[in-house]
């Protein structure tokens, strides 16, 4: 180790010692006590709402995420996904992105595992041996968990992925070619599974492994694998019955993980559990379940496994939230970014799902890359989109929720009565606060359900961030009118009873 790593790593050795001694008393990140739909981080209920880079930030050697981390914070971002080093993407082909920080160049892929002296491994360089650590990795993932704690920013590391295909599982490092292990010779299929073979030995070492690293840091939560039932899908439902042609195909189909790979994830879950038995924290365990929309079993069913308490979508309905509420767990729209660059289509479903009562937002955020990790490159690349001004917007909406006394805030499907032309998703309190968002174009008039009292009410046009104070409302109680101003792509509106304390 040269004297440049020395010093990073005692750094990072000193930090962590700092932050465990912090969160001695803060604690990591955790479902609110008062209300498990949002989180506790450093003494107050948190929604986490971001545009994030795609998922390399520690494993691209060529990506500098003290750049990117300071973009986010600025940007008023508190989360990023990471992915901890099983899976790894090929440069300018998977998924047709271009620019990938998820996809190293070669020799640029800095791996969990320590490199050996001979040539082989498919993404270039030398193989590895997943016997022995990388010093630089772990570095890296010190230095990365210690900036983000100090600027606010939650990360969910990912431990594990599906493979999608040939072309990604030929750069697994658990790849027998790409190792010196002898790890058996399998089908990709069977990776995330029980019956990988000697591989299920080397997962289990590289998740307590990085559950140990990890167990100092209050702003972690370990996702136990993204996208599981990608690889072996089980239909279990469609978003339209009415198409005549692939119904039953992505990106119509509803599909979960089988029954092999959730037992394997159920093995993950354990491995993480049963490491920090012995370490001083106890961080949250996220299960990504599926795209799209779902109603997940409770607690003692099969489809939420034993110990999770983080419910992850992708490319989600606001649905999703309404059908899975009674869980009683945090409720996340975990990835998005395949509609394009239009900021439109982002801004509205994030709205959307964070007023149906969601606990978070994450948009795949295509303007972080390797040269440009300060979220400048807005050139097309790949299917999605992301920009400073998707940024912008979402900060407002972060605003927006911060400024509500989230701990007591819950879907309410009784305020809004009717509103013509547009889709509306509602919070209420028990007292008196009422924030409501209006997918659509407008103007509208909402009839809504209202005890009685005076009221303010304020418009935001969701794009802007201009606030607009409407005449007070003084109401009898029961249905009332209450008139838009004109708007396009969305309006929010957030109503409270006057002598009511408002955050």
């Amino acid at each position: 180790m040269n004297f440049t790593l020395r010093a990073v790593s005692f750094a990072c050795f000193v930090l962590g010692v700092g932050v465990l001694f912090a969160q001695q008393k803060e604690g990591p990140i955790r479902l609110h006590p008062q209300n498990p739909h949002y989180f506790l981080y450093r003494g107050k209920a948190v929604a986490l709402i971001s545009s994030a880079e795609h998922y390399g930030a520690v494993i691209n050697g060529e990506f500098d995420y003290h750049k990117y981390l300071g973009a986010l914070s600025a940007a008023g971002m508190n989360y990023t996904r990471l992915f901890g080093g099983s899976y790894v993407e090929m440069p300018g082909k998977s998924f047709g992105i271009r620019r990938n920080d998820l996809a190293p160049e070669p020799g640029k892929f800095v791996a969990p595992w320590a490199r050996i002296s001979e040539a082989g491994y498919d993404g270039g360089g030398n193989k590895l041996d997943l016997a022995k650590w990388n010093p630089e990795y772990f570095s890296r993932l010190h230095d990365f968990l210690g900036e983000a704690a100090r600027l606010g920013i939650i990360v969910e590391i990912g431990l594990f992925s599906s493979q999608y295909g040939e072309m990604q599982w030929n750069l697994s490092p658990f790849k027998r070619e790409n190792n010196v292990n002898g790890t058996d010779a399998i089908d990709w299929k069977k990776v995330n599974t029980l019956q990988n073979g000697n591989i299920l030995a080397f997962q289990e070492k590289y998740v307590r492994k990085v559950v140990r690293e990890s167990n100092a840091y209050p702003n972690v939560i370990f996702e136990i694998c993204n996208e599981p039932w990608s690889d072996r899908p089980v239909l279990a439902n469609v978003v339209n019955p009415y198409l005549f042609s692939g119904r039953d195909q992505y990106p119509n189909s509803i599909d979960l993980p089988d029954e092999a790979t959730m037992d394997w994830q159920e093995r993950v879950a354990h491995w993480i559990t049963s490491e920090e038995v012995g370490l001083p924290n106890r961080h949250m365990i996220a299960q990504d379940c599926c795209n799209f929309r779902y109603a997940m079993h409770d607690s003692a069913g099969r489809d939420v496994l034993p110990g999770v308490s983080m419910v992850n979508f992708h490319y989600a309905y606001p649905e999703a939230v309404t059908l899975n509420y009674g869980l009683g767990k945090v409720l996340s729209y975990d990835e998005t970014g395949f509609l394009g660059q239009s900021d439109d289509a982002y801004t509205r479903q994030a709205w959307n799902f964070m007023l149906a009562g969601g606990s978070v937002f994450d948009s795949l955020d295509y303007s972080f890359s390797v040269g440009h990790e300060d979220g400048s490159d807005v050139e097309p690349n790949g299917p999605g989109g992301g920009s400073p001004e998707l940024r912008r917007r979402l900060k407002i909406l972060g605003d927006f929720l911060r400024e509500l006394p989230l701990v007591e805030m819950h879907p309410d499907y009784e305020l809004v009565k009717h509103a013509g032309g547009v889709v509306v998703h509602a919070l209420s309190s028990g007292g008196g606060e009422y924030a409501i968002y209006l997918d659509g174009n407008g103007p509208t008039e909402l009839r809504l359900n209202l005890p009685a009292g005076e009221y303010s009410l304020s418009w935001m046009d969701v794009v802007s961030g201009e606030k607009k104070d409407a005449a007070a409302l003084q109401h009898c109680g029961g249905e009332c009118v209450v008139k838009s101003p004109s708007f396009r792509n969305g309006i929010a509106i957030r109503i409270a009873r006057r002598g009511e304390s408002r955050k």
